[in-house]
């Protein structure tokens, strides 16, 4: 069974089944959650839409912004970065999706073959040497030979079998929101940003398929945060009262916070972890190792995490021990070279305290390196002697 029906968990259902496996995807909301922010495939991430046969629904769905500028406060370009630099895996993604257009991508990839229960959630589960019973919040009960948590960061089943949120997820100080405007600002194909460097707090608007709206973003700084990740309308005094001031287009996109349909707020956070794996329980994706959306990896570990996920467990016949283990030895430097990216690109942001010396420049040729680490630093096997049964058709 996998909890979470947003990426990681329909990315890992495409593999079991193709392995072997009979999948039970449950998720707690009604349906499959539409918008959100949009989410980048870099690297070898590709290879695996790829080895997936999605690499053409996906190209469909892009968001094809053309690249961004960043502006000042009235508007005028201060820098440029074209939707082709670096070979595509620059500061724009050629592959740039909408969450929740590659949520629907890989559902509808999978929904004929795996098994979806949305609007339910694990209420409690018990383990032993053979198996784990499942009572869901619904009252049914099941037997499952694995579970796996791909619940997001605030991801409950991590909470049950690992411990309380508070040892595992950290706080980068900043916040981030996000919500769908009217495309009232003349957004075409180029996103527009504007970075306030004095508070270290940012707005954005980019393009988005349906070209009569736009995707706003916000980001300011918070050295704590305590709002309640489902309280909605306390994230929106939260978010009026930290963007006052802000300026460029700031008021004009706030008049559309309470008639959005897609509004979402939350801190900038990572998880850390020594284990991915209790038993027959393991993580994936922001459940295990949220890197948090400033390494714009976190698209990429949950697609390459399903892809070796599944097939270590395959490789190793199913026993969750040797299967959870290789695979966290193939992720770990993976992981943690992509949450180093987040970390710097939080601290780049950080308002200068007043009279500080300047930042020293950065070693540029390490920089780079860890950059490559963090956008093709795993390998990924083959797995020619696992089953797969759409290997005449990949």
């Amino acid at each position: 069974m996998v909890a979470g029906a947003s990426i990681a968990g329909p990315a890992l259902a495409h593999w079991l089944v193709r392995r072997g496996a009979e999948v039970t995807v449950v998720e707690r909301a009604p349906g499959l959650r539409p918008g959100g922010q949009a989410v980048d495939a870099r690297g070898v991430t590709k290879d695996v839409i790829v080895r997936m046969g999605l690499d053409a629904p996906v190209r469909a769905a892009r968001t094809e912004t053309a690249g961004a500028h960043t502006v000042d406060a009235d508007g005028a370009v201060l820098e440029t970065f074209s939707a082709e630099d670096d070979g595509g895996d620059g500061y724009i993604s050629e592959i740039e999706i909408l969450r929740g257009d590659l949520s629907q991508v890989l559902h509808d990839d999978t929904r004929d073959d795996a098994e979806y229960v949305f609007g339910d959630r694990i209420a409690e589960l018990t383990q032993d040497a053979d198996g784990v019973d499942v009572t869901f919040a619904g009252g049914d009960r099941r037997r499952f030979d694995l579970v796996i948590g791909a619940d997001g960061l605030h991801s409950s089943l991590r909470g049950m079998v690992f411990g309380p949120r508070e040892r595992f997820v950290r706080h980068l100080g900043l916040v981030l929101a996000f919500y769908s405007v009217p495309n009232e600002f003349g957004l075409d194909r180029w996103l527009l940003d504007h970075q306030d460097k004095a508070s270290g707090r940012s707005v954005s608007l980019r393009p988005i398929r349906d070209a009569t709206r736009a995707m706003a973003m916000f980001s300011f700084p918070a050295a704590d945060f305590d709002v309640d990740y489902r309280d909605i309308e306390a994230q929106k005094t939260l978010l009026r009262e930290r963007t006052a001031g802000l300026g460029w287009l700031t008021p004009k996109i706030l008049a559309h916070l309470d008639d959005t349909p897609d509004f979402y707020l939350d801190q900038v956070a990572q998880v850390v972890l020594d284990r991915w794996s209790s038993g027959r329980v393991g993580l994936l994706g922001d459940a295990a190792f949220c890197a948090s959306p400033m390494s714009g990896q976190g698209t990429g570990l949950a697609l390459v995490g399903a892809y070796l996920l599944a097939g270590e467990l395959a490789a190793a016949g199913w026993d969750p021990a040797a299967g959870f283990a290789a695979y966290e030895a193939r992720m770990r430097s993976f992981v943690e070279a992509n949450q180093e990216i987040g970390r710097l690109h939080v601290d780049s942001l950080a308002a200068a305290e007043p009279g500080a010396e300047p930042a020293p420049e950065p070693d540029m040729e390490a920089l780079t390196a860890l950059v490559e680490r963090a956008l093709n630093g795993v390998e990924l096997p083959d797995y020619a002697g696992v089953p797969d049964s759409r290997a005449a058709t990949t």
